[in-house]
């Protein structure tokens, strides 16, 4: 699956092409995180504008996704997800176990947060 990738310096947007959100999507998007990681990246926003739609399927994925960046002590944010797709992560409340940013600003305010968090736990 191709992806559209713009590397910054402490993090990677990740946009997915104009598609739903469903179970192959949400591997890809884990294949590649993982590549990104390989090659250095750390940081993740996943930006879902071009993507109308989602299956219930993919939520697993997504909070997979989410869960392993976390336990590797990475951040990953999701944004860019349309109204009907969060009524979707709203049913079973998935849009708490994950972070959602309702625009890239804020989803680079997060990664950057969660960065400088980081390395002041790491300072002690």
């Amino acid at each position: 699956m191709e992806f559209k990738i713009d590397t910054k310096e402490s993090f990677t947007i990740i946009m997915p092409p104009n598609a739903t959100i469903d179970a192959k999507l949400a591997t890809g998007l884990q294949e590649k995180c993982e590549e990104m990681r390989q090659r250095g990246s750390k940081n993740f926003i996943i930006d879902l504008n071009g993507c109308p739609e989602m299956d219930k399927n993919a939520i697993i994925g997504l909070i997979a996704l989410h869960e392993e960046s976390y336990g590797l002590d990475q951040s990953l944010v999701y944004t860019g997800v349309n109204k009907q797709c969060m009524s979707l992560l709203r049913e079973d409340e998935t849009d708490l176990l994950i972070n959602i940013a309702p625009s890239m600003k804020e989803a680079i305010d997060i990664v950057s947060m969660e960065i400088l968090e980081r390395n002041l736990f790491n300072e002690e």
